[in-house]
Order: C-alpha cells, then structure tokens, then sequence
C-alpha cells in the first residue's frame, strides 16, 4: 500500500486477517517525511498486546513492513500514548484486537484523555462499549476508568481500560431500528480551571435540547490536584439513547482559539448540543464516528447475515468498507432507503474465530 491515509484501518485489519503488509512512500514529499510519532507509539502498542510480531522502518521512516504476530492480551500492561494525539486515536484499535486476544486485555494508557481530533474517552465509555453487547461480546470485563484528565496540549491524563476476549465469535447482528431519542446524558468536564466553566457548558447545551426533549441530564466532572493533568482545559460530551437501545453521541472540546485564549464554554455547550442534534437527524444505530468500528464488527461475525442502518456514510466509513473489502474478503450490499434518508448495509461476515483463546 502506499500513503500514510488510514494507518490504523491497515494496521488493525492486516493483524486480524494475519496479512504481511508493506506500506511505501509515508509522507515522502512532505517536509518532515515518515511515519509521525503517533504511529509509531501505536506501532509499539501492538507489539505490547502481541507475541512474534515484526516491524521494519526504513532510516526515513516512509517505509513499514510489518508482519502480524499471534495477539497475547495481557494484564497490567502501560503505554504512553504522547501527546501527538489523544488516547481516542488509539482506543479503537485497542478494543477491537482486545477481543480476540489469547488472555483478556488490561493496559493504562497515559496521555491527552480530551482532544478535538479524536474521539474523547467519555464518549468511548458511554457510547463506544456499549455498542459491542449487540454482537455478543461479554459486557461484564468490559470497562473504562478514568484515572486522572488530561487536556491538551500537555497532556497528563491517564485511563484504564479493560477488554474481555470473544468466547469463539462475535454473534452477526441485525440493528436497523433506530427507534426514537427518549433520553440525553452527558459529561462537562474542567481541569485547572474554574468548575463554573462546566456549569456554564450544561446551561448552554440544555438551552438547546430542552426544547427537544425534557430528560436530560449531564453530570458536571472537575478535576483538581495530581488527577487534573498538565494543562488547563474543558469540554462536553453528550450522548442520546433511543427507546431500541441506540446510542449517539457528540462532543466539543476546548481549543486555543488565539494567543492562548481558549473558546468560550458557552459556545462549546451550543455547539455539541447542535451536533447531537444533526446525528439524530442523520438517523442510523450509530453516529457517524462509530460507523467505521460497526462495519469491522459486522465484518468479523460468523458467516452469517449482518444488517444495519447507519446515516450518510462518512468518509471513514467509506474507506473502512474497501479496506475490509482488500483484507477480510467481505463486500457490504449498500442501499439507500429514500424514505428515511438513511443506508442499509448488509454483508455475510468474514467467519472471522478467536483461534488464539486459550482452550480450557
């Protein structure tokens, strides 16, 4: 393959489907060319939950070959994720190689908890796992603790996350009915700054989905001390739960918006209010951010019929579809339903069996 587009999709599906993978030209005309420091720490958090896996970059870094080892899991494993991207960007790979793992997985991961490019780790907690009980996986050993925050551009944040492995498979789902938004919950978190910034977040985001529905509530979380982390931050996270037991969520973070001013809390409130808004009006089980993880699910069932509905496919959904398409085998049947302006997808899983558990 060539580009350093999607690492992560290549990097998760060439170790499931145990495919040898060589990646040319990463950045190769860009000013600082290879692989960012971000892919390589997600490089060596694979080889942590892995046994046998090898990895070769060229002195540039704009070439990777890397063969797939057998996943091990492991207990009380710690990575440091940097602060090149928060720890969203690689939760999502954790999760999925987790499941399939020879051991369950439980590993902290310290770094930026809260970022503007990847999703938060609330939103992990609340709509994420979740998601993964409609495919069977074992909800009980699947948990998500926040430790201590940390908020760009320094970090300081810590999580704990804990994966079951499948028993033998995922179970292939039907999810089409989305169902209608019968409640809202949220998390407004500060760190090193006044905890009225998160009172102020809730009574702009519930100035605007009050008007939608009565029940919402969003918990205000403020951080003091060694669990605040390195920098001053706060943010927003809300989800909507569906009478079928959909879950959809938006969130907004605080960015620098000039010399060092960071946006105001009541802009941040409105605007993650706005965007759970449009997700629902998108329709689909899930939101947009989550499609790609659904499709990979769907995927790796047994070779058994999945169906789902999601909204406008997004860009990661899309390019998550042919990457399953080149590794696992597995094609998706795509049809608009006009009607309600959603997709149905439909595909045969891959049969795709966790070979490695550990047979008692």
């Amino acid at each position: 393959m060539k580009g350093a587009q999607h690492f992560r999709q290549r990097l998760v599906l060439s170790t499931l489907s145990n495919t040898a993978l060589r990646i040319d030209d990463i950045r190769a005309d860009s000013e600082a060319p290879g692989l960012c420091d971000f892919e390589a720490s997600l490089l060596r958090l694979v080889e942590k939950i892995s046994n046998g896996c090898g990895i070769e970059i060229n002195e540039t870094g704009t070439k990777l070959r890397y063969k797939p080892g057998i996943l091990a899991g492991g207990r009380n494993l710690v990575h440091d994720c940097g602060t090149g991207r928060g720890i969203g960007y690689f939760l999502e790979p954790l999760i999925i190689l987790g499941l399939f793992g020879k051991k369950p997985l439980s590993i902290t991961l310290r770094g930026i908890t809260n970022d503007s490019r990847d999703p938060c780790v609330d939103t992990f907690r609340t709509a994420t796992l979740p998601m993964l009980k409609h495919f069977g996986v074992p909800i009980e050993g699947l948990e998500l603790k926040v430790v201590a925050r940390g908020a760009p551009p320094l970090g300081g944040g810590e999580v704990v996350l804990k994966v079951p492995i499948v028993p033998k498979s995922l179970t292939a789902a039907t999810w089409v009915d989305e169902g209608m938004v019968k409640r809202i919950r949220g998390v407004s978190y500060s760190t090193r700054v006044s905890p009225h910034m998160a009172n102020r977040m809730v009574d702009a985001a519930r100035g605007v989905l009050n008007r939608l529905l009565p029940d919402v509530y969003i918990f205000t979380d403020h951080y003091t001390g060694s669990e605040s982390g390195k920098s001053p931050g706060y943010g927003i996270s809300l989800v909507a739960e569906t009478t079928t037991g959909c879950i959809l969520s938006s969130e907004c973070v605080a960015m620098h918006s000039g010399a060092s001013e960071l946006q105001l809390p009541e802009d941040l409130g409105t605007q993650a209010a706005m965007s759970l808004l449009q997700e629902i009006r998108l329709g689909g089980v899930v939101d947009s951010t989550h499609q790609g993880l659904l499709f990979i699910l769907c995927a790796l069932c047994p070779e058994d019929v999945s169906k789902v509905r999601v909204g406008k496919l997004s860009s990661y959904g899309i390019k998550m579809l042919q990457h399953i398409k080149e590794f696992l085998g597995v094609q998706f049947s795509i049809k608009p339903d006009p009607a309600t302006g959603t997709v149905l997808l439909t595909c045969v899983g891959s049969g795709f069996q966790n070979l490695y558990r550990k047979v008692s």
